[in-house]
């Protein structure tokens, strides 16, 4: 079972060995929303089911998919669709299942998400599975990249129709932290906010997105790339783990909770912490667009 990275060599021995296995191609552009369907069709990973960020791991169309799939609905109004607020709002958990059971995931398959954007992306599938309660999901690390490096089968074009299955959502294994849970405990000792955006957009200095440039009160910044080395692939676990304790300072691992922009990019953070054995954060889901759309929370630069 894997359940933080997997290496190229180790996806090729579990499709070798015909385990129980399901690839999720996670790429996307977030300027361009309509290139990662573009780049899974020009070339992925044998058999990998297309995730997108916005129809699959948001909550913004997710609901229109499944009916138009003819899944039975959960709800019938958005605001019971989501689980978060921000621009990239978490679809419920059973909703979220709902599409799982609509590809013909099982609950004994080992989950493997990959992108071609540093793990930008698939860390946000990678974390919704643990929320879900599956356990055994890991990031492809070096992406669709170390695939092709090591010769890996690969297909193109459309994605196929798939047999679906009855999977249901168990008992979460991550932790959502909310609005309310990160205004109850700002700057208090038992809650350390990591945000995983670029140095300009957490000091306030530019904002290409969201109306208030700046970042939540008491914030560490790490950008989530500083995870990566030059070769794409995470730092080893001993690099990463000296790393964020210099960045922690002496707070402990324990109260940290991760957040980015709309809840994608604070991901790699959380994964890496994990990897170096650090434990497993929250994430605020919600994370800056989900704050700074509230007038009295209170905002910091520089």
């Amino acid at each position: 079972m894997y359940t933080t990275l997997i290496s190229a060599e180790q996806l090729k021995h579990l499709v070798h060995d015909h385990k129980p296995l399901m690839v999720f191609d996670c790429s996307f552009e977030l300027m361009k929303p309509a290139e990662g369907d573009a780049q899974y069709e020009r070339l992925r990973v044998a058999g990998a089911v297309r995730a997108d960020l916005d129809r699959h791991l948001s909550a913004h169309s997710v609901r229109a998919e499944l009916v138009e799939a003819g899944s039975p609905s959960t709800s019938s109004g958005r605001s019971d669709m989501t689980a978060s607020g921000g621009r990239h709002p978490l679809p419920k958990p059973e909703v979220f299942a709902a599409w799982l059971a609509r590809v013909g995931f099982q609950s004994d398959m080992q989950a493997v998400v990959y992108d071609r954007q540093g793990a930008n992306y698939c860390g946000r599938l990678w974390w919704m599975l643990k929320w879900v309660g599956h356990e055994n999901v890991a990031v492809l690390d070096g992406g669709l990249q170390a695939w092709e490096a090591v010769n890996g089968p690969v297909a193109t074009g459309p994605d196929l129709p798939r047999v679906p299955s009855s999977y249901k959502a168990g008992t979460p294994r991550a932790r959502l932290a909310t609005t309310d849970d990160v205004l109850k405990h700002l700057e208090l000792p038992d809650q350390t906010l990591i945000d995983a955006r670029a140095p300009a957009r957490f000091r306030g200095e530019v904002e290409p997105l969201d109306p208030v440039a700046g970042h939540i009160p008491g914030a560490l910044n790490r950008p989530f790339g500083e995870n990566l080395g030059p070769d794409g692939k995470f730092k080893s676990p001993a690099q990463l783990k000296a790393e964020f304790e210099a960045l922690l300072g002496g707070r402990r691992p324990s109260t940290v909770v991760h957040h980015c922009g709309s809840g994608v990019s604070a991901l790699p953070n959380l994964l890496a912490m994990e990897v170096a054995g650090l434990g497993r954060g929250a994430l605020y889901a919600g994370s800056w667009s989900e704050w700074c759309a509230h007038p009295a929370r209170p905002v910091a630069q520089g």
